[in-house]
């Protein structure tokens, strides 16, 4: 069985979980969210220790494989509900800049014009400087998604590392073309 579906998702005293048959419900302080299982997965929830298991339903390779996302996903929705998600974009390039006007991100990217990204509902996104972007929500998927469509509109080039990077990303230079 897969070694991930093997542990438990912990559920913290702020975070209340309803189970009826494969639907879940997840609501807490940043929160509330819905997922309805695949039918090869049977969740179970043990009251007493806090916690949410989950079994294949058949010994199929499929099966066990489910079971081992099911456990992810329902795992980033209690951490989610409770603690929230966190991507941080940073502008490179001269003149390059963000703002936040009501629920629309202004970027000026050297572009002839300037790009506005209307900003989904359950995710917000905050300018601490001109040349940051933080996005934050309590669905994992949906916090990375914005993010990458923000980073989308102009990623980093090779050759200069002008754009729109994560935080955390680690663009390799190209060398200039010898002569």
């Amino acid at each position: 069985m897969s070694r991930v579906a093997k542990a438990p998702v912990e559920i913290p005293s702020s975070v209340e979980v309803a189970l009826q048959g494969n639907d879940i419900w997840v609501k807490g302080p940043k929160g509330e969210m819905a997922w309805r299982c695949h039918q090869l997965v049977e969740p179970s929830q043990d009251a007493e220790s806090g916690t949410l298991t989950f079994q294949p339903r058949q010994r199929s390779t499929r099966a066990v494989a489910t079971t081992g996302t099911t456990r992810s996903v329902v795992n980033n929705m209690v951490v989610g509900v409770s603690e929230g998600f966190e991507r941080r974009l940073e502008l490179r390039g001269v003149g390059y800049r963000a703002q936040v006007e009501g629920s629309t991100l202004h970027l000026v990217l050297g572009f002839s014009h300037p790009v506005r990204y209307t900003i989904p509902e359950g995710v917000s996104v905050e300018c601490p400087s001109q040349t940051e972007v933080v996005v934050r929500g309590a669905d994992k998927q949906q916090v990375g998604q914005v993010a990458a469509q923000i980073r989308g509109f102009r990623p980093p080039e090779p050759y200069k590392g002008k754009g729109v990077r994560y935080a955390d990303e680690r663009v390799a230079l190209k060398e200039a073309k010898k002569k």
